[in-house]
């Protein structure tokens, strides 16, 4: 198995630290508002990732925090005018009801940072008592200088970050890349005792303090958003090799960007779309396949017709299983052995090399397209069209498609499109070609599309499949 690990910036063979026991970390939310379909991304791929380890046997440990006190909780409450703890248990409870809603499994552990004070004003300590960090005015800083593999993870170096639009002058730093560990906490603010006096944690030490809590002080994954690389992980990292002089993980993974319709997600431009919003208007699994149709690592661009087409997809999925009577039939042995077997196998198997090479889930969905296909082809064996379906779902619950597959299918609106249904519809667009009315021609091949079929016009004939 491939993961291109960020930090070598290169593909590496995936050797966990326990066979058969993956740990993983992905950063989870901070709670001062519902997250957005960006943040989306990022809980959608880790769930798979999740879900795959455990698909190939192996018992995955998972955990991703929750940022309950931060700047911007606290300028949420001022501006909300309830306390802090408030802001953070709504948008915990929100978080939590939206990823469900998403089909986003739990994770093993789901620690708070509020619930770790103790841990994490040790850790600060223990960095400060190893000098490479210090206290000033209250504040508790970073020592960047002290950390020969500062910058490390992202490939920055500390002379290029120099004071400016990304690095605020502080008259306490010692450096300008350094950053906070504890902050004195100002009038009407939350607070805590510390040794520095009264104050807060910083971001970068609640992650890396909850990371190690439960996997250790060297776990196998760390992931999250490309926003996160640089400096959240370069400061996570920096502080666990400055403590235990080991590496934090031994594989980073980040998902790209997300843009909208071109451009990037901004409240001025009036293009912020929350995973709730969302929610509203397209089904769960069509937001899952939207994200899955690409791969984790590449940009990608929400817009309504490619948010639209991901759902015609899906509703393709269920329509081959709806095809076989998949409700009816699961559970009961197939009859026969499939003459096809092979193919099958080879489908399963083109699956598992998609998946094991950098978890490539567009090449995954291909594999999904071409079972679907199968099961609905009215020519072919019922026990390999029914094979094919069970295969279908198999492979597909791996992504997170099927949670509701009863439901789904009990529904009669799911459009069922058949071979026996196209060719009729092929027919009619060959009689108006025949009587040269190339409108009604290109509207029948337009209109199809806008359902996912494609046709294509060949010297035997026309012949169909789906996008």
């Amino acid at each position: 198995m491939l993961l291109y690990n960020s930090k070598s910036r290169k593909k590496e063979e995936f050797v966990p630290i326990i066979p058969g026991k993956i740990s993983l970390y992905a950063c989870g939310p901070t709670v001062y508002n519902y997250f957005h379909i960006g943040n989306a991304r990022a809980f959608i791929f880790f769930d798979v990732v999740r879900r795959y380890f455990e698909f190939k046997g192996n018992e995955v440990n998972y955990v991703q925090n929750i940022t309950d006190i931060d700047d911007k909780i606290i300028a949420q409450a001022i501006e909300e005018e309830i306390d802090f703890k408030l802001v953070a248990d709504k948008y915990s409870d929100a978080f939590i009801q939206d990823c469900r809603a998403l089909g986003i499994m739990p994770p093993t552990h789901q620690p708070r940072a509020t619930d770790m004070l103790n841990s994490i004003i040790a850790y600060i300590a223990a960095l400060v008592k190893n000098n490479h960090a210090y206290e000033a005015n209250g504040d508790v800083y970073f020592d960047t200088a002290s950390l020969a593999s500062y910058g490390s993870l992202s490939g920055k170096k500390m002379e290029d970050q120099m004071v400016g639009a990304r690095v605020a002058d502080n008259p306490n730093k010692r450096n300008p890349t350094d950053f906070t560990l504890w902050k004195k906490s100002k009038p009407g603010e939350p607070k805590w005792d510390s040794p520095w006096g009264e104050g807060r944690p910083g971001w970068h030490t609640e992650c890396v303090v909850m990371s190690q809590e439960f996997l250790g002080e060297t776990f196998d994954i760390h992931g999250g958003g490309i926003d996160l690389l640089f400096p959240h992980h370069e400061n996570e990292l920096a502080q666990a090799t400055a403590l235990t002089g080991k590496p934090l993980a031994n594989y980073w993974m980040h998902n790209g960007f997300l843009n909208v319709d071109g451009e990037k997600m901004s409240k001025s431009l009036k293009n912020f779309f929350t995973a709730r919003d969302i929610l509203k208007e397209h089904d769960p699994e069509t937001i899952r396949f939207f994200f899955l149709s690409k791969h984790y690592r590449s940009p990608i661009d929400f817009n309504r017709e490619l948010i639209e087409e991901s759902g015609r997809a899906v509703a393709n999925f269920y329509a081959a299983l709806k095809s076989v009577d998949y409700l009816s039939n699961t559970g009961i042995n197939v009859q026969n052995e499939p003459s096809n077997l092979s193919k099958l196998n080879d489908l399963e198997a083109d699956f598992i090399a998609a998946m094991d090479d950098d978890f490539n889930t567009a090449k995954a969905i291909a594999v999904l397209f071409e079972l679907s296909h199968i099961a609905r082809i009215n020519t072919a064996e019922v026990d390999e069209r029914m094979a094919a379906a069970t295969l279908l779902v198999k492979l597909g619950s791996v992504l997170g498609f099927f949670q509701n597959i009863g439901q789904r299918l009990a529904v009669n609106t799911i459009p069922i499109i058949t071979d026996e249904l196209i060719q009729l519809i092929i027919s009619y667009r060959k009689s108006a070609r025949e009587n040269k009315d190339w409108a009604l021609s290109d509207k029948i091949r337009n209109d199809l599309a806008k359902l996912g079929v494609e046709l294509k016009d060949t010297p035997e004939g026309c012949t169909w499949s789906l996008k």
